[in-house]
Order: structure tokens, then sequence, then C-alpha cells
């Protein structure tokens, strides 16, 4: 095992090494060091990816798909992205300038962020939200105005207003719906509200909108479809299709700004891989009931663990969409998260993630993902209710 010589053990990118890696899969390995541990930590589908997809994939490896790809990703998936969101969003793009083929989503937030944003620019992240927008941020020297949106978790006009006022050299805004961690997400008038106020202040979104297929209630609205020259959409088929591990996602947007994402793409990753993206062309083509029975399952998942949250006493609002539950701890319990989810953890072995970790707004709350069956979830309840009677009959 090779020691670093003394002259470069300080070495190190200082802007990154103020940021701690990724804390929610921290807190999961630390967990699973537990035996006979139930975790609900990680916002990882656990259906097994349609057969059809599958047999997508293996199809191109045996058809040797074994080369470079173009770099924006094969024409043939992004005319196929380009015909579901014009199918499924209303939303048009041209598949040679306007849509890029990632290396997941998380690769796509990365790559946009440091194509169109320089060291000093200020971006305007609504909290709690998924702590990689912020990380990535800080890496790259691009100040965070955070507003905070507890405790209904929504962004309203009025809240983006004032942050505006109070920064007016904001150039963007980091925009999830539905929500990691709340699981908010917003109808047609309250979308037309917030982009009102981007128009007229010139604002850069970035919309986040990888669980746009998870939505319960209604249908789900693109901001991209009312402000097509002010937004970058970032999704991909890791939740819709739980294809996490496949690592395909894609960016879309005007042409003028998408050169530069996809040039940053390039020097990420050269290009996605081959045999991924036949998998991703297979699911829109063919997927759509395979995404809307998800939806189904995940909906009854979440009624079943709000109602057991809520007779166990957490203040919880059922999820528009995505999967996970955002709950506020009793009052008669630790109000520290963090110390809450590790007592939990070792006195009923059951693993979550502390609201505090997503930002400002979620101290004080859990999360939990119903990615899990039934009888998991029933059995997280079950866990739950035995902390309760630990910590109330002392």
């Amino acid at each position: 095992m090779p020691k670093v010589i003394e002259a470069l053990a300080t070495m190190k990118n200082d802007q990154l090494a103020t940021i701690l890696p990724s804390p929610i899969r921290e807190i999961d390995a630390n967990f699973s060091t537990i035996p006979g541990i139930l975790k609900l930590t990680l916002g990882e589908p656990d259906f097994a990816v349609p057969d059809h997809i599958k047999s997508a994939a293996k199809k191109a490896i045996d058809d040797d798909d074994s080369h470079y790809a173009p770099a924006w990703g094969h024409l043939s998936l992004r005319n196929e992205i380009a015909a579901y969101l014009k199918r499924r969003f209303q939303l048009s793009y041209q598949p040679e300038t306007e849509v890029l083929v990632t290396v997941g989503a998380s690769e796509a937030i990365y790559a946009t962020m440091h194509g169109l944003f320089n060291p000093g620019d200020q971006i305007i992240i609504p909290t709690p939200t998924f702590p990689m927008y912020e990380a990535i941020a800080q890496a790259m020297g691009v100040e965070v105005v955070g507003i905070n949106t507890a405790p209904d978790f929504i962004l309203t006009p009025e809240k983006l207003k004032y942050a505006l006022q109070t920064h007016p050299k904001v150039k963007g805004v980091m925009f999830n719906y539905p929500s990691n961690p709340t699981g908010v997400t917003y109808d047609s008038q309250q979308i037309q509200a917030i982009a009102t106020v981007i128009a007229e202040n010139d604002l850069l979104v970035i919309s986040d909108e990888i669980y746009a297929e998870l939505v319960y209630e209604g249908e789900h609205q693109s901001i991209a479809e009312i402000l097509p020259q002010q937004t970058i959409l970032i999704s991909g088929l890791s939740k819709s299709h739980a294809m996490t591990g496949y690592r395909l996602g894609y960016v879309t947007g005007p042409a003028a700004l998408m050169k530069h994402i996809g040039k940053m793409h390039q020097f990420l990753v050269t290009t996605a891989p081959g045999p991924m993206m036949a998998a991703a062309e297979e699911a829109l083509k063919h997927g759509q009931d395979d995404a809307t029975k998800m939806r189904d399952i995940y909906q009854q998942r979440r009624d079943l663990l709000l109602s057991g949250l809520q007779q166990l006493g957490f203040e919880a609002v059922a999820p528009g969409g995505a999967f996970y539950m955002f709950v506020k701890i009793p009052d008669f319990l630790n109000q520290d998260d963090v110390a809450f989810i590790y007592d939990v953890a070792e006195k009923v072995k059951l693993g979550i993630v502390p609201g505090s970790m997503f930002g400002a707004g979620g101290e004080g709350y859990v999360r939990l993902s119903y990615a899990a069956s039934l009888e998991d979830l029933q059995e997280a309840v079950n866990r739950l209710s035995q902390y309760i009677a630990l910590e109330t009959t002392h």
C-alpha cells in the first residue's frame, strides 16, 4: 500500500475540501453495519428493470455496440427523448442541437452548472432539497442563495421575489419538483406564478424533473413549457423505470446554452455507453405502462406509510409525487434529527435520514423512502411504534 510523499500529503482542491462526502450515503453505509436493520434511506427503486428494456441492452451488446457513440448521444435516442417530451409534456426540442444524453441526471446537473456558471456567480436554491445541488455549486465557487421554504416546503412567488430583492445579482434558480426530499409538487397555476417572476428578472432556471412520471394526482407540468427560452430541463430514466444503475439522463434547452453544457459533458465523460442508450430508447418508446404501474404501486405505499406515521403522532402531508415522506418528529421525542435517527437505528434497527441534511427548514424532520415493499413499510411503522413505546415508558 503506497504512502504519499510528505510534500504531497496536503495537496487538494481547497474548495472541494470544504464539502463533505454525500451525507446520505455515509449514513446508509453506517447503518449497513447493523445486523437486521431495515433501511429506508436511499432513493433507490426496489423494482427490477422491465424485461423488454433489459432485452434492448442485451441486443445492443450482442450487436457489438461497444465503440464510442457521438458525444451528445445516439441521434436515435435524442429523437426519442424529443418525441417523449413532446408527447408527455408538450415540449419542443431539436434533437440535433437541444438534446444531450448524459451519464445520469447527476452528471447532467454537474455539466449544466459548470457549463453555464462562473466562480462568484449566485444561484438560488430553495431548501430543503437534494444536497448535491449546493455541493456542486460550492465546489465551483458559485454562491448559493438559499430560500427556506418551511413549513409548507413550497417555493412561492413572494419568497422568490424577496430573495431577488436582497440578492439582485442572482443569475439563476435551481428548481426540483416533484421534490426530493419532501415529495412536494406544483400545479399549473403555481408553476405559472413562479415562471412569471423568473421571466421578469431574466433568470435561468435549471429544472430537475427526474420524478415527473411519479405524480399521484393531476398531471405534471414542466416549467420549460412556460419558459422554454430560459429553462434547462434535466431528467432521466432512473426513477421512472428503476434504471438507477444504467446511469442514463438527459438535458434539454435552448441551443445557445446547450452547446456549453455539451462541451462540459464531453470533457467529463466523452459520451454515454451505447447499450445503456439502447435500453433508454426502448424505455421511452415502449415503456410508458412500466412507469404508470410503478407509480400506482408507489401511491399505495405512500398511503400506507402516511396513515401509519400519522397514527404514531408524526406530522406529515401526503407527498404529491416522488417516493419520499418528509415528516416532523413528534414534540415528545428528541428534536435533534441526527441524534434521533441514530437512536432509532440502534434501538429498533430502522434506518432513516435526518431532515437537516437537506438544508435549512429540514431541522427536526426525517425523510423515509417508500421505495420499498408494503411489508417492509408496515414493519418500519411497527419499529417506530416500538421506539416510541421505549421512549415514552421511561
